[in-house]
């Protein structure tokens, strides 16, 4: 879970444009808090951001071990409601680490180290999906069943994270 002095310190906080030359507001214009930052730590920041995913995937494990332990009759809801929150850490550390990305790609001149940061993005993306998958493997109401073709279908859609 993200902590709040970590929420607060990734949040783009929006400077208001000027109105006072033309009379209508101008778009306002993101801030990003490492803009500026050294690169140390801009890595530092993506350490947070693992330890954070990291988190999220063990309260996503812890939750479908409460499904499975609900039922019958099984807690969707609930478990539904965990994936969501997961979710949202998760769209939320994507979203940082893609900024630092493109701030050691562009403005930083560090084409290696953004690459490893590219590539750490997609493994934790297929780390994902194959949580998610492997988790609708082991769901009670879909095992058991017969045509494996409909329960890939079933599963690929079932599943948010998918």
């Amino acid at each position: 879970m993200i902590t709040a002095e970590a929420a607060s310190e990734s949040t783009v906080s929006a400077v208001p444009g000027d109105t006072a030359a033309t009379g209508v507001p101008e778009r306002e214009e993101l801030v990003w808090p490492w803009k500026d930052a050294p690169i140390r730590e801009l890595v530092q920041r993506i350490h947070q951001l693992q330890a954070e995913r990291a988190q999220a995937f063990r309260r996503l494990e812890e939750g479908h071990r409460q499904y499975l332990s609900s039922g019958p009759p099984y807690d969707f809801p609930r478990y539904r409601s965990t994936v969501h929150e997961v979710t949202q850490v998760f769209a939320a550390a994507s979203r940082e680490v893609l900024a630092v990305e493109a701030e050691l790609a562009g403005p930083r001149a560090q084409p290696l180290l953004a690459s490893h940061v590219r590539s750490l993005q997609q493994l934790e993306e297929t780390r994902l999906t194959t949580v998610a998958l492997l988790q609708l493997m082991g769901t009670p109401e879909l095992t058991g069943q017969e045509d494996s073709l409909q329960i890939h279908q079933l599963k690929m859609n079932s599943h948010p994270l998918l």
